[in-house]
């Protein structure tokens, strides 16, 4: 399921000349990786919830998710991975987009940084709630966003089934 994800995000980004992918955790992270890898890349750039002592507090931001809504972290990137994006065209990568609200901390880290991705890419677009999110940050990232799927948000019924929000 790796490979047919990653090949069909890499054949989706393609066209926009990537020099270099950056992920975000978790999951995003092995989905980098892999995307790199299919765009011929020997390396990708993670960024990180895990706070290394060679880390600079100003090279962070919040962050928030859904899947982990009462936690309080930071995102980071290694200062010393920054020479590797100056200049070049960056692909920012995560395996689902849902509220938006990661990939929003991720452009915002970046943009600490003096970095603008190329384009963001995610294996799962889930619902349309994200583009607000987005086009809060900036009206160009919704679309500048690619998918290789998408999903509503479903919620449990009276009955215990699964379905689409009335």
């Amino acid at each position: 399921m790796l490979d047919v994800l990653t090949e069909s995000l890499a054949e989706k980004i393609r066209p926009m000349r990537i020099d270099v992918v950056a992920g975000l955790p978790t999951l995003g992270l092995t989905l980098a990786a892999a995307v790199a890898q299919k765009l011929g890349h020997s390396r990708y750039v993670p960024l990180g919830t895990s706070r290394k002592f060679w880390y600079r507090d100003e090279l962070s931001v919040p962050l928030s998710s859904i899947t982990t809504p009462t936690q309080q972290k930071r995102l980071y990137i290694d200062p010393r991975m920054l020479p590797l994006l100056a200049g070049r065209r960056v692909a920012l990568i995560d395996d689902v987009i849902s509220s938006g609200a990661s990939i929003v901390a991720a452009l915002d880290l970046l943009e600490v940084c003096g970095i603008e991705p190329v384009v963001i890419g995610a294996a799962m677009l889930q619902s349309q709630r994200w583009r607000e999110s987005l086009a809060a940050a900036g009206p160009r990232w919704i679309a500048r966003t690619v998918g290789v799927f998408t999903t509503p948000i479903l919620e449990r019924n009276a009955a215990g089934r699964w379905q689409t929000p009335a």
